[in-house]
């Protein structure tokens, strides 16, 4: 087994927005250029939202822009399945070794409780965790959250910590209609696939010390990976990039034609990694472009010029 392992874990749920384009390709890069492996899985667990149709264009969007993977749902590997709604065991099993209770509060409920000023979201008070759910009501499973601080290095954004149980509280494991949440599921995973490398939008930088306590609660020997959080992709103004800036989604640029070489230069120009006079590239010229020590070093986030794809 290669002595890096990165992967690329999209939502089927909808088109692939470009941001999450250019973090497939900075995670490609990060593993390409270190001669490591790539793992593509697919993070379907919500059944309410995921959609076959979905992950069969993403992947073929991916491929169109020029990437592969050496494991994936579309080719196996040695820790199949890859497609997250395979595992349900997998999670049953690592949430039967945690300390876990029900809990019944209703959204509502839950929008009323005070919001932690660190991760933006309300902290659960606990109002179940001694037995006070409610019969009759669907149930959660939350875990109950060992007390003490949890950090870690990013590559990019440098030391963070951040105490759960102050910030977050006790959090869910399971939602009420059955659906796997992402924090235990992406620990499970990553685990089990021996995932070294872990690179992924900014927007995810407050669940990863989560994820770090579960994985020590779980396996406490086993080393976490490391984690590079890359900046969102920009509009025009310099705030994240979004619909009404009016950038196209990846499948429509390719069933409009669009030229794979321009999408990905703009997109790689958008982090700086090639100059701005670059309008077009191909996956493996980039690799020559960075630092096999740190490909992702030295990263400047600018505006994607929408014009140019």
């Amino acid at each position: 087994m290669s002595a890096v392992r990165g992967r690329y874990a999209p939502s089927p749920t909808g088109p692939l927005h470009l941001g999450n384009a250019r973090t497939a390709l900075l995670a490609w890069l990060d593993a390409r250029a270190r001669g490591g492996a790539f793992v593509m899985r697919v993070e379907d667990v919500d059944f309410s939202r995921a959609r076959s149709e979905f992950e069969a264009q993403l992947l073929l969007d991916l491929r169109w822009l020029g990437l592969d993977w050496d494991e994936g749902p579309d080719v196996g590997g040695p820790f199949a399945p890859y497609r997250q709604s395979e595992r349900g065991d997998r999670y049953a099993a690592a949430l039967a070794r945690l300390d876990v209770y029900p809990c019944t509060c209703t959204r509502r409920e839950l929008r009323a409780l005070p919001v932690t000023s660190m991760t933006g979201e309300p902290v659960y008070s606990g109002t179940c965790r001694n037995g006070q759910s409610h019969p009759g009501r669907p149930a959660a499973i939350r875990w109950r959250v060992p007390p003490g601080s949890v950090g870690f290095v990013d590559r990019l954004c440098g030391p963070y910590h951040q105490d759960i149980a102050r910030d977050v509280g006790d959090f869910v494991l399971r939602r009420g209609d059955g659906a796997w949440a992402y924090q235990l599921a992406v620990v499970v995973d990553d685990a089990a696939m021996g995932i070294t490398d872990i690179v992924r939008g900014a927007d995810l930088l407050d669940s990863t010390p989560r994820q770090l306590h579960l994985l020590r609660a779980l396996d406490p020997g086993l080393p976490a990976p490391r984690f590079a959080h890359v900046p969102l992709i920009l509009g025009a103004g310099g705030a994240k990039l979004s619909k009404r800036d009016g950038a196209p989604d990846l499948g429509a640029l390719r069933e409009a034609g669009a030229s794979p070489a321009r999408v990905l230069a703009a997109l790689a120009r958008s982090v700086g990694l090639v100059p701005p006079g670059v309008r077009e590239v191909r996956p493996h010229e980039l690799l020559t472009a960075v630092s096999p020590a740190d490909p992702l070093a030295g990263l400047v986030p600018q505006p994607l010029d929408l014009a140019a794809l």
